[in-house]
């Protein structure tokens, strides 16, 4: 009998010498974009459509509305980012089906294949020589990635496939010497620099991973040969940043651009490199202690460090063993009090548990893992947001890196057999699941637990059919619909938080913002608000619309009112919507919970 560790069982086999045969190739391809395309429907279907909220859900849609109708980013649109997911999300108009489903599925799709692809990375296996049991784990890796994220299109979840995909396909090109998966690799890594500021710094790893690589170093310096390719590969790395900002440029949108992107607030990741500062809470005696997402922190550094010191003096296999358990129960913990417990910072212990589990595999193998070491980095790059600054989104992946960077190096233990282990595949992927619907049923993005929403929003319009909300927010989206057909205009606009009515009810909105949030008001961004409001009141033909519901009510599916005064105070973030209110000189009207200025066709 075969000696390897328990967890390494789970792992691929190594790959044979041989080439498998063809026929069995493709059915091993045919079954892979089967389970992860049946992943990625069967998750929208069963949590992704439960839960809306008019905010963010449609944000990245309605951007690559405007771009499917000519928009120019930056020249014509307000970013604090550039808008590299709304050009990649204009494939989601194309799918059949209900926008919003569609678009689940398709971000769904890419948090999987994202995973996949760290996984092989790691392992340095490929995927068709996976069995049942790593598949499934892997499968369940990417249910955790998604946690209690809604299932729609955002740029983090763009950078974070981008990124994988980018480094999976580079690896395979490096490793095989063939030309066009490397560059393929290379130009994602330049397409995520671009969804987000935090992944910039992708680029320049894609960079230093190409020079650096044996593969890239043969020949350096000494042929021409090796000059044009290194050339090339730079170009194909820079393609898509070069194109945008010459598209940008000839629109005459740079300064705009620099202005928008640059002048943002900046995000540094601070909470997840030393969250611990304010997790700690203090006895009745003034004893500070740490919370318990700390308190695994230093459980798994302190399990780390023994394993350290076990493998440099190459002696006590069994403790070895223990430690590399008790790391696992550790990850397993901080999976457990994310998915059943709520504890926000969960995804920052693992985290840092992948990244002391890095430092082991390091000593282990007498070298950086450049896999394990991308996981990590981009784990910090997910945390560089203003809204969930925490690697959430990758939880699954770095815990399953954690793991296997543990067990690398671990004295070899009799294999249970390959039923057993495709069998705690299985389990994993069954428990992940069950966790995952729990969370989402317990509390879906900013709505109600799934047993109140009995309302279909696919009533309202078609685009949403599928997608079930509680009765407020249904409530809401039809005023909304009956004021667009109540009072009709060429030019409208729905402010503050209601972003995604542009791509649903097909209008062209005269503002360049769709959610004037303040920390999206960037650049030049308040200026052009109110000197495009000076222009509807000379251009006529416009609707414009203001909400009186806080964003908080219809999550809580509070109270929203059938009708409200023509002066009914609205709902304003940075008081930009009363200064537009007060300037459109438009007849005041009043159609359910909105307020708004109207100006009919002349």
């Amino acid at each position: 009998m075969a000696a390897v560790a328990p967890v390494r069982q789970l792992l691929p086999p190594v790959l044979p010498a041989a080439a498998p045969p063809w026929p069995g190739r493709r059915l091993r391809m045919l079954l892979h974009a089967t389970w992860i395309t049946a992943l990625a429907v069967v998750a929208e279907l069963r949590v992704g459509r439960f839960g809306f909220h008019p905010s963010d859900q449609g944000f990245v849609l309605a951007q690559s509305w405007r771009i499917l109708h000519g928009e120019i980013p930056h020249a014509d649109i307000v970013s604090a980012r550039p808008l590299a997911s709304a050009l990649l999300h204009t494939v989601d108009f194309l799918v059949p089906g209900p926008l919003f489903v569609v678009s689940g599925v398709l971000s769904m799709l890419e948090l999987t294949l994202a995973t996949v692809a760290l996984a092989a990375l790691v392992t340095r296996r490929p995927v068709l020589t996976w069995g049942p049991g790593f598949t499934a784990l892997v499968a369940g890796a990417a249910l955790v990635n998604l946690n209690g994220f809604p299932m729609m299109a955002w740029h983090t979840i763009d950078g974070i496939a981008l990124t994988a995909c980018g480094a999976w396909a580079l690896d395979a090109g490096l490793r095989s010497g063939r030309a066009w998966p490397r560059r393929l690799g290379l130009f994602l890594f330049g397409v995520a620099g671009f969804v987000k500021q935090g992944f910039l710094a992708g680029i320049v790893l894609a960079a230093v991973w190409l020079l650096l690589h044996p593969a890239s170093r043969a020949g350096a310096l000494r042929t021409w040969r090796w000059w044009w390719r290194t050339v090339a590969d730079l170009l194909v790395l820079g393609a898509f940043p070069l194109a945008y900002v010459a598209v940008v440029w000839l629109a005459d949108g740079y300064e705009s651009m620099y202005a928008q992107v640059a002048t943002g607030v900046p995000a540094y990741g601070e909470r997840l490199v030393a969250f611990w500062v304010d997790e700690f809470f203090f006895t009745p005696h003034g004893v500070p202690l740490p919370h318990t997402p700390v308190s695994l922190i230093f459980l798994f550094a302190g399990l780390a460090g023994l394993l350290i010191v076990v493998r440099l003096v190459k002696r006590w296999p069994m403790v070895d063993r223990a430690l590399v358990l008790a790391g696992t129960a550790a990850v397993t913990a901080a999976v457990w009090q994310g998915l059943f417990g709520s504890e926000p910072r969960w995804a920052d212990v693992l985290w840092w548990s992948a990244a002391a589990a890095l430092v082991v595999a390091t000593i282990s193998r007498r070298r950086v893992p450049p896999a394990a070491l991308l996981v990590v980095a981009l784990g910090y790059m997910i945390s560089l947001s203003w809204g969930v600054d925490t690697p959430s989104l990758l939880a699954g992946s770095l815990g399953l890196t954690a793991v296997l960077c543990l067990v690398e190096g671990m004295p070899p233990v009799p294999s249970p057999g390959r039923r057993l282990t495709a069998l705690a595949g299985v389990v994993v992927f069954v428990a992940a699941g069950a966790a995952v619907v729990q969370r989402h049923d317990r509390a879906p993005y900013l709505d109600l637990p799934r047993a109140a929403l009995t309302e279909d929003l696919g009533t309202v319009n078609p685009e949403m059919r599928g997608v079930m909300t509680n009765p407020a927010t249904h409530r809401y989206v039809s005023q909304l619909n009956s004021c667009l057909r109540q009072f009709p205009a060429s030019k409208v606009a729905v402010l503050p938080d209601n972003a995604f009515a542009y791509p649903v009810f097909s209008l062209r909105n005269p503002y360049p913002l769709e959610w004037p949030l303040p920390l999206e008001l960037v650049g030049d961004g308040p200026l052009r608000m109110i000197m495009r409001t000076e222009e509807l009141n000379r251009e006529g033909d416009y609707l414009v619309l203001f909400q009186t519901v806080k964003p908080e009510t219809l999550a809580a599916g509070g109270n929203v009112p059938r009708w409200v005064s023509p002066d009914a105070p609205i709902f304003d973030h940075a008081d930009l919507e009363n200064d537009i209110r007060a300037i459109l000189t438009g007849r005041p009207i009043t159609c359910g919970s909105f307020v708004g200025k109207w100006a009919p066709a002349r």
